[in-house]
């Protein structure tokens, strides 16, 4: 069986950390979510992939290759203009010709939804209860068949969502060509689907696990179940009098010195300096290059690569892009006085405790405090001993 991986849109959502990259290449204990999507797929014995692409699609096509790092053979097909899921899907059907399993590239599944999805008649369409339908496309049902789909609704019917995972026959192709552009100026996949709605032909496929990554705080719960479950590698160099457990996952190249603290679960990259003297918390995730150094500490954070954070920093329920540097003792607040929710921007993150997301290229000078619920876009400058609050455009300088 093929299947189908729409990869092609931006991630506006995501701004700043999609500045640079598609969404699906923003990383979860140190893989591209794509990746994870790709393995649970791969262990459901598909090793057959198009990827229809687009946005900064040389970061994906960089990446995998033609799969065989993984064990899989990837195509690719380009969507020159991001128009849609119906038109992104329409892009493959002359490399389709059977039965296939099309899935968002912006989840995490596991193999066993896969291997049971795979297993249904199609038309088929994984599904998830949620505590809020109202942020996705809710589905109403009568036994195992779908008798509706609506979009985003302020008070939906039920508390079931497509789930973006599909199992279809080739007959989608035609209904494809006969939507419409929609109000959203797109060419909507859910349209077609609407036609085996009618027919009463389209079934449920209730998802065991599904974890969706729709705004960048939830990078941190993605994070944090991927890395639970991890089968964790030790490699690199650990000096003598660093407290590192099992659950700590450390690459090739990566030095950690001596006095340094690391609780589980944990990944770091290939190639990092870690402390003298760091305290690095669980659920933290270091991608390749960085370094975290003398009485710096990160707790529940991802820090991507070529990020330096080397003293006296905290960093706490945050996310950081890529070569960014942090001067001698900056440090960034997760915790309001009060204890409400976090707001980033105005949007609720339902979260107690969280931080700020940073860009990529931001540099620090020494002893800024950066306040509850920040967002720094990518390339910003910040003077010594600023406060960063509220949300900074791209390419500022804070003085």
């Amino acid at each position: 069986m093929q299947c189908v991986v729409l990869a092609a849109g931006e991630g506006k959502r995501m701004r700043p950390l999609t500045a640079r990259r598609p969404k699906v290449m923003l990383p979860i204990a140190n893989r591209p979510m794509l990746e994870h999507l790709v393995l649970a797929a791969r262990d459901a014995e598909i090793t057959d992939f198009v990827f229809v692409v687009g946005y900064f699609e040389r970061e994906i096509r960089n990446h995998f290759g033609d799969g065989s790092d993984l064990g899989v053979k990837i195509t690719y097909v380009t969507q020159r203009h991001q128009l849609g899921t119906g038109d992104a899907l329409r892009a493959t059907a002359g490399m389709i010709n059977d039965r296939f399993l099309l899935l968002n590239g912006d989840m995490v599944l596991k193999r066993e939804d896969v291997e049971g999805i795979c297993r249904m008649d199609a038309p088929c369409m994984g599904i998830h209860e949620t505590d809020h339908p109202q942020d996705y496309g809710v589905v109403t049902m009568e036994g195992d068949r779908i008798t509706g789909l609506e979009e985003k609704s302020e008070h939906p019917k039920s508390t079931l969502i497509n789930a973006g995972a599909y199992l279809f026959d080739p007959d989608i192709f035609d209904l494809l060509r006969g939507i419409t552009i929609s109000g959203r100026g797109e060419f909507e996949l859910t349209d077609a689907i609407e036609s085996y709605i009618r027919d009463g032909t389209l079934t449920a496929y209730p998802l065991d696990y599904w974890l969706d990554v729709g705004q960048p705080w939830d990078l941190l719960d993605a994070n944090e179940a991927l890395l639970s479950s991890l089968d964790h590698e030790r490699h690199g160099t650990i000096e003598d009098g660093c407290t590192v457990p099992d659950t700590v996952s450390i690459g090739k190249g990566t030095v950690i010195r001596a006095g340094t603290y690391i609780e589980g679960p944990c990944v770091i990259g290939k190639n990092c300096l870690i402390g003298p003297h760091a305290y690095i918390r669980g659920s933290t995730a270091i991608g390749d290059d960085c370094h975290i150094g003398h009485a710096t500490e990160i707790k529940n954070s991802i820090i991507m690569p070529s990020t330096k954070i080397p003293h006296f920093n905290y960093i706490g329920d945050s996310v950081v892009g890529s070569g960014c540097n942090f001067g001698a003792g900056t440090k960034v607040a997760n915790l309001r006085h009060d204890n409400a929710a976090v707001k980033v921007c105005g949007k609720n993150t339902g979260r107690r405790k969280f931080g700020a997301i940073i860009g990529d290229n931001v540099l620090f000078g020494i002893n800024c405090s950066v306040n509850v619920g920040s967002l720094i876009g990518s390339n910003t400058r910040i003077a010594p001993h600023s406060l960063v609050e509220g949300c900074i455009e791209d390419n500022s300088i804070i003085r």
